[in-house]
Parts: structure tokens; C-alpha cells; sequence
């Protein structure tokens, strides 16, 4: 049973300190990209360690983020998130001061550690700090916040890169990170969920699988696809993640159980979480490298030119919030996923080696758009397929999701990349990168008729209602 023990701070500051932690965690995702030749340069290494620098965050923030919402539910939430923050704050300088490449990859996957504690709390302190009838609202604004994050992620990664030093982008987090944690020790009310223990056996297996999966998608193109290793790590990893599901099928107490998914809704709105993440992630990670390798931007200019894309988050995602509370999530996040996937396709069609700017522009437009529709809609529908005391692990879930579609879009997109293309001139990066955007389009399209599938908002209420399970009696509780 959840219940508040200590009531410090309204709805009010449950909102400002979530929205900065979560816009941390999702600056965190994209602030590298537009830094990626910077840290190249000065750093060293071929396309596989870029693609490890971005997904050394998104894998282990992915793999750990079930896992550290069923820690806040078990020992407190507001504790735990406040421990996630301490050590992304610190893997911040630690990335920040890394000597290389090696170094850099490892501090960003403690930073994605960190976050993996702290991001799903922050939905969960939301929701019991918010009165239901303005969840929507609540919503909205955290993701019209982690739409600035997406925003200013490109934007804040080229302007420090270019007029300071990569490293910034880094040390931007450490001010950010020491000035809320002494406010949310005062101002955020300690809550639990069901007290049931932790899972290890579980996230053993989904932490083995997923990187197991990831390391051979973004290892094959350097490797070969028909090298031990890479065919070592698809095929174990595979094997642990069926391990999982069978698993989690049957355990008392799993960090994910496998009934949640018996929820059309549920199971929609992570189907399209994973594949929008997988398209849009892919997307950036090639597009920044496109508008300054190929077209000649600086870093800042690249993320400036971005902006109509990841920028338009934060000027619509209210307005999907309210949207998604008058007439349902569902119309509003399949018609920002279309969107995205037309934005996508477009691109792929007039990217060329010396493309002008203003061709990109409609490309751009329409995909922001999109996004930003997605966005509160999407935890708005998560956090309404499930009954409150199983909010938590559904929101820990749907990070993971959209976490791993990050990683493995980069991995996936990179390969198609490496394929078809490369780095030598202009011409075999468009020729390279066309295909992936095509593939991340397509892929956008089926998260599209997977939100489809997502029942309406009446019928989403009466399956979590009836998802709810038996109560637990007191004893075993605690």
C-alpha cells in the first residue's frame, strides 16, 4: 500500500525539483551528439566508441531503471532519489575530467546509473504530490521541461563545445545537481510502494540480455556480424531476455510482472515508447553528425539548425497535455507518431551532400511537431493503465523501454550507417545515412499503429482497475 509519511512540500515544489532532475537525465541523452566530432578529435576513436560515448548512458540508465524504481518503492522514494542524483551529479565530473576515451565511456555509464534511480521516481513523487484532476497539466509541464532538454540538448552541447570545451557540456549538470538536493530532502514528501522485496534474479537476466543485445549491434559493424563475440553477445543476450520474460511469468514478486502486459494499453504505449525512441534517437545521432561534417556547421549552428525539430517540445507539449486530458492520449500520441515518421521519410528524400537549409526545414518542423505531441500524452497514458500502487515500477518500465529503443537505435541505424556508407567524403555519409532514416521512419510508423491499438480512455481505467492485484496482507508488507 503506498502512503505518504511526511508531507514537506506541495504540488508545486514536487513539480519544479522533478522537471530539473528529469530535464538533467534527458539533457544527458542528446547534450553529446552535437559534441561527438569535438570529442573525436580530441579524444580519439572510430564510430563504435561514439556510438558506446551516447549508449554507455542509454544501456545502463535502460537495464537499471526498473530496478531502481522497485528500490524507491522498497526503501522510499524520495531517499533513493536522492542517492540517484549523488551519483549523476558525480559521474557528471568524473565524465568531465576523463583523460579518454575509455574513461569517458565508463563515467557515462555510472551517469546513466544515477539517472536510472532517479528518472522513474520522478514520475512517481509527481503523481502522489498532484491532485488527480491536474495530473494532466502536471504532466504536460514535465514534458514540455524534458522537451527543452531534448531542445536545448544539441543546442547546449555546440555552443559549449565550440566557444568552450566539450568537457562543459558535463559540468553543466554539477551546479544543477548540488542546488536540488538539498532541496529535495526539504520539500519532497518520502512515500513507498507495496514493499515487496527486491528482484534480483530478474534484473539479473534483463540487464544481462539487454547488453549482451546492444553490444553486438554496435560491435558488428567493427567487428563483423559472423565474429565470435558479436554473435556471442546477440545470441546470450536473446536467450537471458526469453529468460526473463519466462521468468518474470511465474515469480512471486518480479520487477516486471508479466500481467501488466495483458493491458492493451499498457503493452500499446510501451510497444510505441520503444519504437518511437528507436526511429527519433537514431535519427539525431546521424543528423548532428550530417549538418557538420557534411554541410559544414559549426557546433553551434548545428544545434540552432535543429531547433524546429527538438525544440518544438517545449511550445506544444502543454497543449498535448490538455489535449490528451479532453479527448484521450491515444488520438493525440498516434497523430505526433505519423507526424514523426512523415518528418523522417522527408528528410531521407532531401538530404543530399550540399542540401540547403531551407529544403530541411519542413523535415524538421513536421518531426518536432510530432515528437512534441508524444511526449505527455505518453505518460499520461502509462501512468492511467495501471493502479496507483503499481505506478512506479509502470513508470520505471516505460523509461526502460524508451531507454533501450535509444540504444538500440543508435546501434541499429549506426550498422545500416556502416553498410551503406562511411566518413570518407560527404556523398558516402548521405549514402550511408539515407537508408537509416528510411528504416527510423518506418519504424516511427509501426509505433504509430501500435498506439492504435491502445483502448480508449474508459476502457484504459476499467483494465487497470481490473489489473489490480489481491492485497497484500500487513505482515508481509513489511
Amino acid at each position: 500500500m503506498s502512503q505518504q509519511t511526511a508531507r514537506r512540500g506541495g504540488a508545486a515544489w514536487a513539480l519544479v525539483i522533478t522537471s530539473v532532475a528529469g530535464f538533467m537525465a534527458a539533457l544527458d541523452n542528446l547534450v553529446v551528439t552535437t559534441a561527438l566530432p569535438s570529442i573525436r578529435e580530441d579524444l580519439g576513436g572510430g564510430l563504435h566508441d561514439l556510438e558506446w560515448t551516447v549508449s554507455a548512458y542509454t544501456l545502463t540508465f535502460a537495464v537499471l531503471l526498473m530496478f531502481g524504481a522497485a528500490l524507491g518503492d522498497r526503501f522510499g522514494r524520495r531517499r533513493l532519489f536522492i542517492v540517484g542524483l549523488t551519483v549523476f551529479t558525480g559521474a557528471s565530473a568524473a565524465a568531465a575530467m576523463a583523460p579518454g576515451i575509455d574513461s569517458l565511456i565508463a563515467a557515462r555509464a555510472v551517469q546513466g546509473a544515477g539517472a536510472a534511480v532517479m528518472m522513474p521516481l520522478t514520475l512517481t513523487l509527481l503523481t502522489a504530490a498532484v491532485p488527480v484532476a491536474k495530473r494532466g497539466m502536471a504532466y504536460g509541464i514535465w514534458g514540455a521541461v524534458n522537451g527543452l532538454a531534448v531542445a536545448s540538448g544539441p543546442l547546449v552541447g555546440g555552443t559549449l563545445t565550440e566557444h568552450i570545451s566539450w568537457q562543459w557540456i558535463f559540468w553543466l549538470n554539477v551546479p544543477l545537481g548540488l542546488a536540488l538536493l538539498p532541496l529535495a530532502r526539504l520539500r519532497l514528501a518520502e512515500s513507498h510502494g507495496t514493499g515487496a522485496p527486491l528482484d534480483v534474479p530478474g534484473t539479473l537476466l534483463a540487464s544481462g540480455g539487454l547488453f549482451g543485445i546492444v553490444y553486438g549491434l554496435v560491435r558488428g559493424p567493427a567487428d563483423g556480424w559472423t565474429s565470435s563475440l558479436v554473435l556471442t553477445g546477440l545470441f546470450a543476450g536473446g536467450a537471458l531476455l526469453v529468460g526473463f520474460i519466462l521468468y518474470s511469468a511465474r515469480a512471486k514478486n518480479p520487477m516486471l510482472p508479466m500481467r501488466l502486459f495483458r493491458s492493451r494499453a499498457f503493452s500499446g504505449i510501451n510497444a510505441a515508447s520503444l519504437l518511437m525512441f528507436l526511429g527519433m534517437f537514431g535519427s539525431i545521432f546521424l543528423l548532428s553528425q550530417y549538418m557538420q561534417g557534411v554541410l559544414g556547421y559549426s557546433p553551434t549552428e548545428a544545434g540552432l539548425r535543429m531547433l524546429p525539430w527538438t525544440g518544438m517540445p517545449m511550445l506544444v507539449a502543454p497543449i498535448a497535455g490538455i489535449l490528451a486530458d479532453r479527448i484521450g492520449g491515444r488520438p493525440v500520441v498516434a497523430a505526433g507518431l505519423f507526424l514523426q515518421a512523415l518528418g523522417l521519410g522527408y528528410m531521407a528524400v532531401v538530404a543530399t551532400a550540399d542540401a540547403s537549409y531551407v529544403s530541411q526545414l519542413p523535415a524538421l518542423i513536421v518531426s518536432g511537431v510530432g515528437m512534441a505531441l508524444f511526449f505527455a500524452p505518453a505518460s499520461h497514458l502509462v501512468m492511467s493503465s495501471v493502479r496507483p500502487s503499481e505506478q512506479g515500477i509502470a513508470s520505471g518500465a516505460n523509461n526502460a523501454l524508451r531507454e533501450v529503443g535509444g540504444a538500440l537505435g543508435i546501434a541499429v541505424m549506426g550498422s545500416i550507417f556502416a553498410a551503406q556508407g562511411g566518413y570518407e567524403t560527404g556523398q558516402t555519409f548521405v549514402d550511408g545515412m539515407r537508408p537509416a532514416l528510411v528504416t527510423g521512419s518506418a519504424v516511427v510508423a509501426l509505433a504509430g499503429i501500435a498506439a492504435l491499438l491502445i483502448p480508449t480512455r474508459r476502457r484504459t481505467e476499467r483494465q487497470a482497475q481490473s489489473a489490480e492485484p489481491a492485497p497484500v496482507p500487513e505482515k508481509a508488507a513489511h
